[in-house]
C-alpha cells in the first residue's frame, strides 16, 4: 500500500514539474501586425519631384503597417511606410526608440517604404528636427508624428504577437499592369520612357517580374487571417496630383479587406523595381491606379487559398553592412550644379538631365566630403543627412534577410535596385519563397542599376549616386545571408 501512494505521489510530482515546464516551453513562431497612421497636414511638402509643392488634401490615408515575428530568442520587425523613401536618419531613429522599447535589437528591425511620389518630402525637416534647429511649428510637429508613427506600429505589433499560422508561396499577375521601362535605341544608347511607335526603339532593355510573393498571417486561436504580406516589383507613381495617397497598394489594401474583412492589415513591400514602370509603352493610355490596385489585389485574394502551410517555422534573422562605393562630386562639378539649381529655383529652364545631375552632385558632396563645398541645405531639400555626413568614400547601407522555415525569406535591400538584380537573389536563393523588399534603411543611393545599366546610360543611371558594381555586391550579400540561413536550418 505505502509503494502506491509513493507512486501517486512521485507521479503527481512529475505531472506538476510537466505542467510548469510546459507552459513555459513555446514552440512555433507568434507574429502580431498594427498600422498606425503617418498622414501629414495640409500645407506640408510633398516628394517625388524637383520642386516643393504642398498638399492640398487627402485622397487616402498614409500609414506606417509593422510585422513583428517571434520564435524563442529570436524576433524580427518589417515595418513598411507610405513614404517615397526611408533617410538612413529616419531609420537609425526609428529602430533605435523601437529597441529601447521592446528590447528587439536594432539590426533586427527594417523599415521600408513603399516609394509613393504623393508622399511627404520630408528630410529637410527630419534634419533640422535633429539637429534641434529651427522650423515651422507645423512642420516640427509632423516630424515627430513621422517618428512616432513607426515606433508605435512595432510597439503595437509586438504587444499583439500570438501564435500564428502561416502560409505562403506566389501568384503571378497575369493583367499587364507592369513594364521594363529602359530601351535600347537604334544608336545602341539606351532611353527611358519610350513607346513603340518611335522608330529608333529596338527593344525593352531588361525583363519585369510578373511574381507576387506572398505570405498569410492567421492567429491560431480565433482562425482569422491578421495580416497579409505581398510583394511585386513595380514602382509607385500612379496618381499625380498635390493630395496625399498611398498609391496603388492602398487598392490591394481595400480588396483584402473586401475578402478577409475590415480589420485584416496589408503589408506591402516593394520589389526591386528600379526599371520597372505602369506605362504601357505599346498603349498612349497610362493604367489608372485602381485598375494597377484592384487587378494585383484580385491576383493576391484569388491565391490565397492555395498558399503552402508551413510546417517547419524556425526564424532566423541575419544582417550584413555594405560599403557601397560612391561617385564624387568635384568642387568644379559642385559650383555648376549650384548655377543650375538657382537657376531652376527661379524658375528658368534647364536640361532635366542637367538638374538631376545637380541635385545628386549636391546629395554626394555632403556625403562624399567632411567639409563639403558648398552649404548643401540652402539648396536641396531632400538627401540631406545628419548620419552620413562626411561618410567619405563609401555608403554603409544594410542587407537584412529574415528566414522562416525552409520555405521563405524576406530578403531587404536598400535603394531604388533595377529588377535583374531581384531575379538574380531569388534565383540563386535557397528559399522557394522569397520575397524581396526594397527601399529599407536607406534611400540616399536613389537609383542602383546592374553593372551593364551603367554603360546604357540614361535616367536610371544619371540618378545613381553609387558606383558600377554596387548592385552586384548587394546581390552577392543577400545570397551569402540566404546559404547561411539555410544552412543553419538543416543544421538544426
Amino acid at each position: 500500500m505505502l509503494s502506491i501512494v509513493r507512486i501517486l505521489v512521485l507521479f503527481s510530482i512529475l505531472l506538476s514539474g510537466f505542467v510548469v515546464s510546459a507552459a513555459d516551453f513555446k514552440t512555433g513562431i507568434q507574429v502580431g501586425v498594427a498600422e498606425i497612421d503617418i498622414t501629414p497636414p495640409i500645407g506640408f511638402p510633398m516628394a517625388g519631384y524637383y520642386h516643393e509643392r504642398l498638399a492640398e488634401g487627402t485622397i487616402d490615408p498614409l500609414k506606417a503597417k509593422a510585422v513583428v515575428f517571434r520564435e524563442g530568442d529570436t524576433a524580427a520587425v518589417l515595418v513598411v511606410c507610405d513614404l517615397i523613401g526611408i533617410a538612413t536618419d529616419l531609420s537609425k531613429e526609428v529602430r533605435r526608440i523601437a529597441s529601447e522599447k521592446t528590447g528587439i535589437p536594432a539590426e533586427n528591425i527594417v523599415i521600408a517604404a513603399t516609394h509613393s511620389h504623393t508622399a511627404p518630402d520630408y528630410m529637410k525637416e527630419l534634419y533640422l528636427y535633429l539637429g534641434k534647429e529651427s522650423q515651422e511649428k507645423l512642420r516640427k510637429e509632423y516630424i515627430e508624428k513621422l517618428i512616432n508613427g513607426p515606433v508605435t506600429a512595432i510597439e503595437q505589433a509586438n504587444e499583439n504577437v500570438k501564435p500564428a499560422a502561416l502560409t505562403t508561396g506566389s501568384a503571378i499577375q497575369q493583367t499587364p499592369v507592369s513594364f521594363n521601362r529602359r530601351f535600347v535605341m537604334r544608336d545602341g544608347s539606351v532611353k527611358t520612357w519610350q513607346s513603340l511607335k518611335n522608330p529608333e526603339v529596338i527593344r525593352a532593355a531588361g525583363p519585369i517580374d510578373s511574381e507576387i510573393g506572398l505570405l498569410a498571417i492567421t492567429d491560431r486561436e480565433s482562425g482569422k487571417k491578421q495580416g497579409v504580406i505581398s510583394n511585386f516589383a513595380l514602382h509607385l507613381d500612379t496618381v499625380g496630383g498635390m493630395k496625399w495617397s498611398a498609391d496603388y497598394p492602398y487598392f490591394i489594401e481595400q480588396s483584402l479587406r473586401e475578402t478577409l474583412g475590415p480589420d485584416v492589415i496589408s503589408i506591402f513591400g516593394t520589389g526591386c523595381c528600379g526599371d520597372i514602370n505602369h506605362s504601357n509603352p505599346a498603349s498612349p493610355v497610362r493604367n489608372k491606379v485602381d485598375f494597377i490596385g484592384k487587378s494585383l489585389g484580385t491576383s493576391v485574394t484569388e491565391q490565397l487559398e492555395k498558399l503552402t502551410p508551413l510546417k517547419n517555422t524556425t526564424l532566423t534573422v541575419g544582417s550584413q553592412v555594405v560599403n557601397l562605393p560612391l561617385q564624387d562630386a568635384s568642387p568644379e562639378e559642385v559650383a555648376r550644379s549650384i548655377k543650375i539649381l538657382e537657376i531652376a529655383h527661379k524658375g528658368g529652364k534647364v536640361d532635366f538631365f542637367d538638374h538631376v545631375t545637380a541635385y545628386k552632385r549636391m546629395i554626394l558632396d555632403q556625403i562624399r566630403h567632411k567639409k563639403p563645398h558648398a552649404n548643401t541645405i540652402e539648396h536641396i531639400t531632400w538627401g540631406l543627412s545628419r548620419s552620413l555626413a562626411g561618410a567619405g568614400e563609401s555608403l554603409p547601407v544594410d542587407v537584412t534577410v529574415m528566414t522562416i522555415g525552409d520555405e521563405v525569406a524576406i530578403v531587404c535591400l536598400p535603394g531604388e535596385v533595377f529588377v535583374e538584380l531581384g531575379l538574380a537573389i531569388k534565383q540563386a536563393s535557397p528559399f522557394k519563397t522569397t520575397l524581396i523588399v526594397e527601399l529599407s534603411n536607406t534611400v540616399e543611393t536613389i537609383y542602383i542599376p546592374h553593372r551593364a545599366a551603367y554603360a546604357g546610360g540614361s535616367y536610371e543611371v544619371t540618378n545613381s549616386n553609387v558606383q558600377p558594381g554596387s548592385g552586384e555586391m548587394l546581390v552577392e550579400a543577400a545570397v551569402k545571408l540566404l546559404r547561411e540561413a539555410a544552412t543553419k536550418n538543416r543544421t538544426d
